[in-house]
């Protein structure tokens, strides 16, 4: 499949923010990064804290301002829309970030929390319950989750919710920004499969946003690495990690534990220094 079927093309975006030094020059997070995320795919996104990745996905999402390049999602740009467009685009763009709990109102019961979408798109009262239903059902949360509050849940629970909620309205693309990074490995594993499942059954698309590899190749049709705001490399899942052509890219390999440690470490501070040769 090529760019032209494409669900979304990031198209040599920048982002900056704010001012550095006496000139008030804008600080740019983002520089040149150029990716896409296919009809039914799953795009995975990597790189360590403060590589720029979180921040390609608040710019998708109209958080974050482009200062260059476009975006664009169906062949439609989207990264000039007025906050009313942007509004009815999260029919399409859904989202779920990295604290489950957080995200969640903890004022508002889970039946409210999943049912506030579907009524701003104008779902009648009744029709709104049933899908919340159909939502439970789907994430395998009981019914009686309706009336309870966040805190009434566990973290990978409350987890649910939020990809329930990004479920509600039938997006064609979901943006998942570290979505299991704050649960422990065995409910990790949990969230991972109900979304594999998911995209399965219903033809999903998402941006799969993480500092961990090994999750990420778990979940994705193809990976691209980030450092410092930019690509530097892209490929298949089974390419990237298999015989990764950037140092970078073999220095988050080596991030994963494996069964020895000291030949592991030995590798690392090799592949760091040809790293730090080549970032030169």
């Amino acid at each position: 499949m090529t760019r032209e079927h494409s669900l979304l093309e990031v198209t040599d975006v920048r982002v900056a923010f704010g001012s550095k030094g006496f000139r008030k020059a804008p600080n740019e997070v983002l520089h040149g990064v150029s990716l896409d995320v296919r009809e039914g795919e799953t795009m995975g996104l990597v790189g360590e804290s403060g590589s720029g990745k979180t921040t390609i996905g608040r710019a998708i999402l109209g958080l974050a301002p482009v200062s260059g390049g476009e975006i664009t999602f169906q062949g439609r740009r989207i990264d000039n829309l007025s906050a009313r467009r942007r509004r009815s685009l999260s029919r399409d763009i859904q989202v779920v970030f990295q604290d489950p709990y957080t995200s969640l109102n903890p004022a508002i019961s889970i039946g409210d929390t999943l049912s506030e979408p579907l009524l701003a798109q104008g779902y009648t009262s009744r029709d709104a319950r049933r899908r919340v239903g159909e939502l439970l059902d789907r994430v395998s949360l009981p019914a009686d989750s309706l009336e309870r509050l966040p805190r009434e849940f566990s973290g990978g629970q409350r987890q649910r919710v939020a990809i329930a909620r990004a479920l509600a309205i039938s997006p064609r693309l979901i943006v998942c920004d570290e979505a299991v990074s704050a649960l422990d490995l065995t409910t990790q594993r949990t969230v991972l499969e109900l979304l594999l499942e998911i995209q399965e059954q219903t033809g999903v698309s998402y941006l799969f946003i993480s500092h961990d590899l090994a999750v990420v190749r778990y979940m994705s049709h193809r990976i691209s690495v980030i450092y410092r705001g930019d690509i530097v490399e892209t490929g298949t899942a089974r390419e990237v990690t298999d015989n990764p052509q950037n140092p970078y890219t073999r220095k988050l390999l080596l991030s994963a534990p494996i069964a020895q440690p000291a030949e592991q470490a030995l590798r690392r501070a090799a592949y760091e220094r040809e790293f730090a040769s080549a970032a030169k």
